[in-house]
């Protein structure tokens, strides 16, 4: 059994290299993992490979597998399926999605792994991460049956958000983005979509997911009085203006933060990082979610992937990695 690896690293902002590491004998209740797939989350990853992470936000942005500093030399990544080679009797020939770097094989504590289920293919268990993401923001906004909802922000996060919430009864909701090419993605997960101009107003909800100062100002502009703007966004190192004057006090409205590194109590009592993540596995047995994934490219190209990403060169929701060894 081979007991070297290779992993992507951010060497430096927006340079990226892969070398060569050494693999440890998985200990007693370890798995030695071989990846088969991993993906590329472009708004967080990218943040991170141009060196946007703020410095007041290290901590909070530390990956649970992360190596290395932020602004670099770093190993940064989070979606990771693969084939448990060696570990508890349990979970050896399982596929297994982790919540760990690009790196072609890898040793992580047993409990770090959650059990892909038989009905969701490996190539879509990329997505975990990204639907759990979706499942925090939804036991945040607890949206009710027959709310207007908006999502603004067609990217990975903002589809997957309203790919779940179109799924409740009686709710009216609309993917909104600036890209005229998002509508064919809204349409294969069965989500009505709109220019932001041409959004339907009145919202109770709006969940805002683009990541731009315009976005999150258009959210505001389209609730109704006492609505709620959910933040999903994550604005790294620049700094947002908003119109807090005009109808904002006088329409009682809200803007509430959502981050995928905590599961609220007050939201959602009792429920564990564990739970939400095989939620969100289970979510991924519909194909419909196929469409969140873009592209795929082999590991070894991942160096010359990320700058095209980064400066969108290379559009994409959820860029797949694949494996060869």
């Amino acid at each position: 059994m081979k007991r070297a690896a290779r992993a992507f690293w951010i060497g430096a902002p927006d340079r990226g290299e892969i070398r060569d590491v050494g693999l440890p004998a998985p200990g007693e209740d370890e798995v030695l993992v071989r990846t088969l797939f991993s993906g590329v989350s472009r708004g967080t990853e990218t943040l991170v490979f141009r060196g946007g992470v703020p410095v007041s936000q290290y901590a909070a942005m530390r990956a649970p597998f992360q190596e290395g500093e932020f602004p670099g030399p770093v190993k940064y990544g989070y979606l990771n399926v693969g084939f448990v080679e060696e570990g508890p009797a349990a979970l050896v020939g399982r596929t297994v999605f982790c919540l760990y770097p690009h790196q072609t094989r890898y040793v992580v504590p047993a409990g770090a792994v959650t059990v892909v289920p038989e009905s969701v293919p490996a190539e879509r268990a990329v997505l975990a991460g990204t639907v759990e993401t979706a499942v925090n923001a939804l036991w945040d906004a607890a949206p009710l049956a027959g709310d207007r909802i908006a999502v603004v922000g067609g990217g990975m996060i903002g589809c997957s958000v309203a790919a779940l919430i179109a799924r409740f009864p009686g709710v009216r909701v609309q993917l909104l983005d600036a890209d005229p090419g998002r509508a064919k993605t809204a349409e294969a997960l069965g989500v009505d979509f709109a220019l932001p101009q041409d959004a339907l107003g009145e919202c109770d909800l709006v969940v805002h997911a683009s990541a731009t100062e315009a976005g999150l100002t258009r959210s505001l502009e389209l609730l109704g009085a006492e609505g709620t703007v959910i933040e999903l966004s994550w604005y790294g190192d620049r700094r947002v203006s908003l119109p807090l004057g005009e109808a904002f006090h006088s329409r009682r409205l809200t803007v509430r933060s959502s981050q995928v590194g905590t599961v609220s109590p007050s939201a959602r009592p009792g429920r564990t990082y564990a739970d939400r993540l095989a939620l969100a596995l289970d979510l991924l047995a519909d194909p419909a979610l196929d469409a969140l994934v873009t592209g795929e490219s082999d590991f070894e190209e991942l160096p010359d992937l990320l700058p095209k990403l980064a400066s969108g060169e290379i559009p994409a929701l959820c860029h797949r990695v694949r494996y060869s060894d």
